[in-house]
């Protein structure tokens, strides 16, 4: 899972939100290539949410397309009692949703929350170091994407949709249909596995880097003791 990055995404400014209104009045009135720029804009968005309820990139982007190809096709039925961006979302998790339930690997919900009940976090203390001033940020992300990825879809997709994309308890429980206690419990979930697994990487210092400096100490020695018997002779 590429995607997700580890940084909430931001809701669109009173501005952006106003841009897409106009947008969707000249898309109404006629004007066809006005949807481009809305596309442009929340494609990302769109392929985070299918890619976090998938897991897989093919599908995501295949539920990306149906998608917009949905929002074009029943824009007349966006009533703006919510952002542009709220309802796009909305379209793009009921798409993907539908999308997983002909996956041949999907796991029915009630089986993988009785496996998600019985998770218990192991590791409770604080991290003693600053994660950046161990690994790059680019480290940092490539370990966080790979903690979401691994999480089962439906802690996945709570996650993504709240703490990625932004969405407030109501808007993400209505997506999922869930009710806001039960999509509470699964975000707690979601959030205690992803801490557990960076918890390790993030209370010790860089494998990698140890064993380069470990390496590079070696080699030094091995050429001092060189110059020592060549000197010798």
């Amino acid at each position: 899972m590429k995607e997700p990055s580890n940084h909430a995404h931001r809701e669109p400014s009173p501005e952006s939100a106003m841009h897409d209104l106009d947008l969707v009045d000249r898309i109404l009135a006629g004007e066809a290539r006005a949807f481009e720029p809305l596309v442009r804009r929340y494609e990302r968005r769109v392929f985070r949410v299918t890619l976090a309820i998938l897991g897989n990139i093919e599908d995501a982007e295949e539920a990306m397309q149906d998608t917009f190809v949905k929002a074009y096709r029943h824009l007349s039925q966006f009533r703006r009692e919510s952002r542009f961006t709220t309802w796009l979302t909305r379209i793009a998790i009921n798409e993907a949703l539908q999308k997983r339930q002909t996956q041949r690997n999907f796991v029915p919900i009630e089986d993988a929350e009785a496996a998600g009940a019985d998770f218990m976090p192991q590791r409770y203390q604080s991290w003693r170091a600053d994660p950046e001033k161990l690994h790059g940020k680019q480290e940092i992300r490539r370990m966080i994407e790979a903690a979401i990825e691994s999480l089962a879809p439906i802690y996945r997709e709570v996650l993504v949709l709240r703490d990625l994309e932004g969405l407030t308890a109501e808007e993400a429980a209505d997506a999922l249909g869930l009710k806001i206690p039960a999509m509470k419990s699964r975000l707690l979930r979601a959030r205690l596995m992803v801490r557990e697994q960076l918890a390790g990487a993030f209370e010790n210092p860089s494998t990698l880097k140890r064993k380069i400096v470990a390496r590079a100490v070696e080699i030094r020695e091995a050429v001092a003791t060189t110059l020592i018997r060549v000197a010798g002779r």
